[in-house]
């Protein structure tokens, strides 16, 4: 098991262009490449093990990949082939709810497992949709828990209303939609993240959003190839955003940022906070990609209830910023965070208490009472964003981190990054 290290910084004033590449762009890009009859062209695709392991299964399914001049060639099948091996996510629930969707609606058998922490991730949140429509999914606990065996087949066209605003039950059934005969609607409570709807609609699929509602019409004819290059991810690039933010005196400016807004909501909360930051548009050929420059000043207390959708990955990074501020933050409303990697309230609240926060602990979020941050050795508990978010803690006070080896599912580079602000070692 690896520990961090991660001792106090001073003042520092960087440009980091080397932000792992955005993860949620990366799984679609490799299973979204089997929805053309032609080969994508992927730049920049994220090297970290969840989104290998993606690029794995498309190999499974009978697409080749192949290396090209810098950028990735991914040539899908005539049809897709019915793999003799499980398919492996490894940890990553994005990987395994988006191939319920698009597999449950392929002609085949198929089953999907991944490593322990994802076996006890909920399930049934996608397969009772896709059961609704016909799909044959199943595992264990009617489904709630993977190994995952999916017969896929022809399915109905829906209009689903779904209790929850999430962008991988979206995403699903818009990927089941895509062989439907007819228009599907999806409703969702609370608009989530759209990078689905986006690639889609580039890809060439006919799709209509109207405030929450979203409507597909199924192509006639398989969708126009990928030409993209994955832009740097926002959730990762927080983390140093953070930084900037809880280091007197330091500034960071990141670069080469998806800027899509239903992803960079936790910067504007930082900013709500007190935060200095400022936003440069560089292009808008797929999603707004540009920079983000970011300022230390004093962060106030915030309280936190719309928009959670968006800012749901960060929550655990956020949590830091409500430690440094001023009064009393509150985040309500985001009980999706018990479905996470780990159960990112209990995990967030268990791990500020070992650092001699006051915090409180709610059904659907927590409240944190600012104060300071005191040294202390606390747990990943298997999750990638708890481990870095009291990796950057740290910067402040000092820290050890166990369990660290889950940073590589998202960011392989990040202890790199985070050397280059403090004397940092792992061991």
């Amino acid at each position: 098991m690896k520990t961090y290290v991660v001792k106090p910084a001073t003042a520092f004033s960087k440009s980091i262009d080397a932000i792992a590449p955005d993860k949620s762009i990366s799984h679609r890009c490799a299973i979204f490449s089997l929805l053309s009859d032609r080969p994508s062209k992927v730049r920049n695709y994220l090297q970290g093990e969840d989104t290998l392991c993606t690029l794995e299964i498309v190999k499974q399914l009978g697409a080749t990949v192949e290396m090209q001049e810098g950028e990735m060639l991914i040539t899908p099948p005539i049809k897709l082939s019915e793999p003799p091996l499980v398919l492996d996510c490894g940890n990553s629930g994005t990987a395994m709810r988006l191939l319920m969707g698009f597999l449950a609606a392929r002609e085949g058998f198929f089953v999907l497992h991944g490593d322990a922490y994802l076996a006890a991730r909920p399930m049934r949140r996608i397969a009772d949709p896709l059961r609704s429509i016909g799909a044959h999914i199943d595992g264990r606990k009617n489904g709630e828990l993977s190994p995952i065996g999916i017969r896929g087949k022809q399915l109905s066209a829906f209009d689903y209303k779904s209790p929850i605003a999430s962008a991988q039950v979206k995403s699903a059934l818009l990927l089941a939609a895509l062989t439907c005969e007819k228009p599907s609607h999806f409703w969702e409570p609370e608009r989530s993240r759209d990078h689905t709807e986006k690639m889609l609609s580039g890809m060439g699929v006919h799709l209509v959003q109207e405030g929450l509602h979203v409507t597909l019409y199924p192509p006639v004819s398989p969708l126009n190839p990928l030409d993209i290059t994955v832009p740097a991810d926002p959730s990762s690039a927080f983390f140093f955003a953070l930084a900037a933010a809880i280091v007197p005196g330091s500034k960071v400016v990141l670069k080469h940022v998806l800027l899509n807004p239903t992803r960079i909501e936790a910067f504007k909360v930082l900013e709500r906070m007190g935060a200095d930051i400022t936003y440069t548009v560089r292009d808008k050929t797929y999603e707004s990609v540009g920079d983000i420059c970011v300022k230390y000043a004093p962060l106030q207390g915030v309280e936190l209830s719309e928009n959670i959708a968006w800012l749901i990955d960060e929550i655990p990074a956020l949590a830091i910023a409500f430690a440094c501020a001023k009064g009393v933050s509150r985040v309500g409303g985001a009980k999706e965070l018990r479905v996470k990697e780990s159960d990112r309230i209990a995990t967030t609240v268990a791990n500020l208490r070992l650092c001699g926060i006051e915090v409180r602990e709610f059904e659907d979020g927590f409240e944190v009472v600012g104060g300071i941050l005191r040294e202390a050795k606390v747990k990943s508990f298997g999750d990638h964003r708890i481990a870095m978010s009291f990796a950057i803690a740290g910067l402040v006070c000092g820290m050890e981190i166990e369990d660290t080896q889950c940073v590589g599912t998202s960011f392989p580079n990040f202890l790199d990054l985070l050397k280059c602000l403090s004397n940092t070692h792992e061991y």
